[in-house]
């Protein structure tokens, strides 16, 4: 009887170290604060992510990149490369309305016109198809541009342009 006690106390120890060998074993992973923050996470109230250049497009009804636009520049710094300086107009499949997206400012402005070859308006904006383009603000030229779509390169890579050494 004595052994029969004897190795039920060792089996009962021997199972009992397990236990709390396991318990001690599992312990919560430690929080890493990194995994919580969310890349890309600045969407706007449309859903638009502002971090990949995506903006609310009122005309179009749908997030769009507005450097991929018509690009104006001011005509009181006309030799600036300077993007952000820049204002961007996106027209509707119609072309009977253009989109102001200005530096600066949150909220574009639509500007509608009436036929083909007239200024698109609204109120003191005007965006006159004229050498490309011209935008006015109360009468007065404030950006310009070529008509070209697009972010503009500057420079060029020519065959003229490059001096060839031998």
């Amino acid at each position: 009887m004595k052994k029969t006690i004897l190795v039920l106390f060792a089996s009962i120890s021997i199972i009992s170290c397990d236990y709390f060998k396991k318990e001690e074993e599992v312990k919560p992973e430690p929080v890493d604060a990194a995994k919580d923050v969310v890349l890309g996470g600045d969407k706007d109230d449309n859903g638009c992510l502002a971090s990949a250049g995506y903006t609310w497009s009122k005309l179009n009804k749908e997030c769009v990149r507005v450097f991929s636009g018509l690009q104006l520049s001011p005509t009181n710094n006309p030799s600036s490369d300077d993007a952000t300086l820049c204002t961007y107009v996106l027209f509707d499949e119609k072309a009977d309305n253009a989109e102001l997206f200005l530096p600066n400012q949150d909220e574009s402005i639509v500007l509608t016109r009436k036929s083909e070859g007239q200024p698109y308006v609204n109120g003191e904006w005007q965006l006159i198809p004229w050498k490309g383009f011209v935008l006015k603000k109360s009468g007065e030229i404030v950006y310009s541009g070529d008509g070209e779509i697009g972010n503009k390169v500057s420079g060029s890579l020519d065959s003229e342009e490059i001096p060839i050494t031998e």
